[in-house]
């Protein structure tokens, strides 16, 4: 957690991204069983060719909960005030995810110091996979 401090930081700075390991089906089997989300086109493979796609793929929560990491390398998760995401595309086998953020506005509530984010999720080939935005009390 690096903890920056709101008068040092300044719009268009980015935070430190998050590059994972690529999406495979252990990861997506231990998600599974963490979240209690065992929906089947997510780990059964008969099931996701049924369904017309080649393949499992990855939980939209399971993205977003790299977002919140991202977020929580950076400050501590107390200072998190809102985190708002729009999925825009599917997180394959073999991708690999990293999530970038980056600061867009400061600004004050109520006497607190806050920064507005927009953050994402890409693959390796560039492609968003997740866009949102987060405030965070600094």
């Amino acid at each position: 957690m690096t903890n920056p401090k709101f008068e040092t930081i300044a719009v268009g700075d980015a935070l430190p991204p998050l590059t994972l390991e690529p999406i495979n089906r252990t990861t997506l089997a231990l998600y599974a069983g963490a979240s209690g989300d065992h929906h089947p086109i997510h780990i059964d493979l008969d099931f996701a060719r049924k369904a017309g796609v080649v393949d499992v793929f990855a939980h939209g929560m399971l993205s977003m909960a790299y977002l919140g990491r991202l977020l929580t390398q950076w400050v501590d998760q107390a200072k998190i005030r809102q985190l708002g995401v729009r999925f825009v595309g599917i997180t394959h086998l073999g991708h690999r995810i990293t999530c970038t953020g980056k600061i867009v506005e400061k600004f004050e509530t109520d006497g607190e110091k806050r920064v507005r984010l927009e953050i994402q999720t890409a693959n390796q080939y560039g492609e968003p996979r997740i866009l949102g935005d987060a405030i965070v009390a600094l």
